[in-house]
């Protein structure tokens, strides 16, 4: 049933491509211009119509939602209208994404760092990473583009090294007909808590050899010749959702950003695109007065964005890597399909916010690990990209890109339980030496047996609950009241 608080509001959305400008209508399952090859960002043919309400009405209306019991405006769509303003209420998804808490940093660990900064928590999403945000929009247009076209079959396919997986898998069971799940992975490249998520959902999972790039080039495959639903970061509903993420940072911190740096994995980077889209939009609605920086960072083992932007402004030339094993596995991407859409909206960021508004950090896989590690022992629940942003902080901050007086936000994309194997292998000293990770000993945590199993056999309950509390008391020291 619809609410009559729903927006009224409906934008016509189309297609625009980076490379040639062609332009498409938004009724159609498009990912790569048919005209270049090129990618493409959705516009709102009406986003004028929005500046009838000044930036101050736009803060109210989104600050009362934040308050309301409908789930169609509860999530990330509490910004329909920066959004997807074409979906009607029944065609939105909400499994409880978005609104992830901004979590200060400890503050033994704000001082270790020299600066203020937090993390946004977003492995608090409902499969545990980022990815949701995108996943809603993207399902939820598909929603509506099966109703308007009365489909009664679409194949949802995405290439993964986990987290697109899960929360394609999770959104497509939940939805069901006319929805179903593939998802392509590569062999042995992603971990076993993420390997079980799309299982567990019911999705039709397929392993090939070689890396995420390889995946991505069968998928984008089957995109261009088959009618499926690609649901990687090509597809352009995906960056809408994600965009959300911008949205949140500005309203949790009273819809100013002034003096903030946002840290950022690239990876294939959809998300710094749309949390610099997302911005864009808010300062162009008078929404934010000012833009934060934004620093997209990368691990030296995938890193060919901070390559293109290392250059001198007059020499940068795209070119791909090959990647090396990298503990930020979601980041481990060579060719990222959005870097078309990075180099345009960081473009029109600089020129909104200034030569310094956007900037590519480097950074090692033994620094992503040591703060990874360091984030989560002080209370964080980090994962290695959670780590990559912190290790992009500390390196921000010893190269002078930031000052004292500014404060961060890093971007934890995921859940610290989906990379438990990664901890494991550094708290027990067995990286594989590609990954070029040694660890810190002081950091290393590992469980101590304090009695050998024969010391249960043959005893009654109290008289082994004696010997273990005496054992306790031996190991920590411990004195009678």
């Amino acid at each position: 049933m619809a609410h009559a608080d729903f927006p009224a509001y409906r934008g016509r959305m189309e297609y625009v491509c980076l490379d040639c400008g062609a332009r498409y209508p938004g009724d159609s399952l498009l990912y790569t211009c048919p005209q270049c090859g090129g990618v493409f960002l959705l516009e709102n043919l009406d986003f004028s119509r929005l500046k009838e309400r000044d930036g101050a009405a736009w803060r109210e209306v989104f600050d009362a939602r934040a308050s309301t019991r409908d789930t169609a405006l509860k999530g990330i769509f509490r910004y329909y209208e920066l959004l997807a303003p074409l979906l009607e209420e029944e065609d939105i998804v909400y499994l409880g994404e978005g609104l992830t808490p901004i979590v200060e940093a400890a503050p033994a660990l704000r001082d270790k760092v020299g600066l203020p900064f937090a993390y946004k928590n977003d492995g608090q999403n409902p499969s545990a990473s980022f990815k949701d945000r995108g996943m809603a929009c993207a399902f939820s247009y598909l929603k509506w583009l099966c109703r308007r076209h009365q489909w009664d079959e679409v194949l949802t396919v995405c290439a993964s090294t986990g987290d697109t997986s899960a929360a394609a898998a999770l959104y497509a069971a939940y939805v069901g007909a006319p929805l179903k799940s593939v998802v392509l992975l590569p062999h042995g490249k992603v971990t076993p808590q993420q390997l079980s998520q799309p299982l567990g959902s019911g999705a039709t999972v397929l392993e090939l050899p070689g890396v995420f790039d390889d995946c991505m080039k069968v998928v984008e495959h089957l995109a261009e010749n088959y009618r499926v639903a690609l649901l990687n970061s090509k597809n352009s509903w995906r960056i809408l959702g994600q965009e959300s993420y911008a949205y949140e940072v500005a309203q949790w911190h009273g819809w100013d950003v002034s003096g903030f740096c946002l840290f950022v994995p690239i990876g294939n980077a959809g998300n710094i695109t749309a949390i610099m889209s997302g911005f864009l939009k808010m300062l162009d609605l008078g929404i934010v007065t000012g833009l934060p920086r934004v620093f997209g960072v990368q691990s030296e083992h995938a890193d060919p964005v901070w390559r293109y932007y290392a250059a001198p402004e007059g020499a940068r030339h795209w070119q791909p890597v090959m990647v090396t094993p990298s503990v930020a596995q979601a980041a481990m991407i060579g060719n990222p399909v959005s870097f078309p859409r990075v180099r345009r909206l960081a473009e029109r960021f600089v020129e909104a916010g200034g030569e310094k508004a956007f900037q590519v950090i480097q950074v090692t896989e033994q620094q992503i690990m040591d703060a990874m590690i360091q984030a989560n022992r002080h209370g964080h629940i980090a994962c290695t990209q959670g780590g990559e942003c912190l290790a992009g902080l500390i390196n921000a901050r010893a190269l002078g890109l930031i000052g004292g007086d500014e404060r961060a936000v890093l971007d934890a994309t995921a859940h610290s339980l989906k990379f438990a194997g990664f901890q494991d292998m550094y708290f027990n000293d067995n990286f594989p030496p590609e990954y070029g990770v040694t660890p810190d000993k002081s950091l290393a945590n590992r469980p101590e047996l304090l009695l050998p199993e024969s010391a249960r056999r043959g005893r009654n309950v109290a008289e082994f609950a004696r010997m273990g509390a005496e054992a306790v008391v031996e190991r920590l020291g411990l004195k009678k009241k």
